[in-house]
């Protein structure tokens, strides 16, 4: 057992090892998932946290590649604490857990930065692809489900919707990948769509990043539905 109450396998050898930070309010989630991911050869947990506080506390001392973050916690929500640990600009990526696919919560933390949603039922494969996926610098969409929770709860937003002077920066072609990226299309599959190379669409997706100032593919979906760029199909 770590000193942080989980269980944690000797720290792996060689580069390209994915160090996650599981936080749980719940000790037999944290240590299942710890197993399960500890097992992996390419995974180490490298703590873990019972609340939002200690999570962003964490974070800051050992820099886990991805952030395996419930929602609900004590003392500061998953929200919170997602929105602390993106504000901070480390390198860090959130990948929230929940038990619903439709969550008005997990709405919220992709809006407050975090890179995708996991369910907690997920198998164990799914968790370690999850985790790769998510250390790759992509974001974890699940198309459909991603879709509609943005779509149902888009209405809970705070903040004034985009216009079409927050995009107009954008040429026509970075609005069209835009809104392949919000209908869940990988790099490949748009470049596949629009016939150009997928280097020609990883190069607009950067660009839509900064002209945009998001941090990740998941707010980029989440900004054209909320720019009304996408529709309920």
């Amino acid at each position: 057992m770590t000193g942080d109450g989980g269980p944690r396998r000797p720290p792996a050898e060689g580069a390209g090892t994915i160090r996650v930070l599981i936080a749980d309010d719940q000790m037999m989630v944290r240590e299942g998932f710890s197993v399960l991911l500890n097992a992996m050869p390419d995974i180490e947990v490298v703590g873990e946290a019972v609340n939002g506080r200690e999570a962003v506390r964490r974070v800051r001392e050992l820099a886990p590649d991805v952030v395996l973050m419930d929602i609900r916690m004590p003392e500061l929500n998953g929200i919170e604490a997602t929105r602390e640990i993106v504000a901070a600009g480390g390198v860090s990526k959130v990948l929230v857990l929940t038990t619903f696919d439709l969550d008005e919560y997990v709405y919220q933390a992709l809006r407050a930065g975090a890179s995708g949603f996991l369910l907690k039922d997920a198998s164990a494969r799914q968790l370690a692809d999850g985790v790769r996926v998510v250390a790759s610098g992509e974001a974890l969409l699940a198309p459909s489900v991603t879709r509609r929770l943005i779509t149902e709860f888009s209405k809970l937003s705070q903040t004034a919707r985009p216009t079409a002077q927050t995009y107009g920066e954008l040429t026509d072609r970075e609005t069209e990948v835009l809104v392949l990226i919000a209908q869940g299309l990988s790099n490949a599959e748009i470049a596949e769509r629009l016939v150009v190379a997928e280097s020609t669409i990883k190069t607009h997706v950067s660009r839509i990043l900064v002209k945009l100032g998001l941090r990740d593919r998941t707010q980029a979906a989440v900004f054209a539905y909320e720019a009304r760029l996408v529709t309920p199909g």
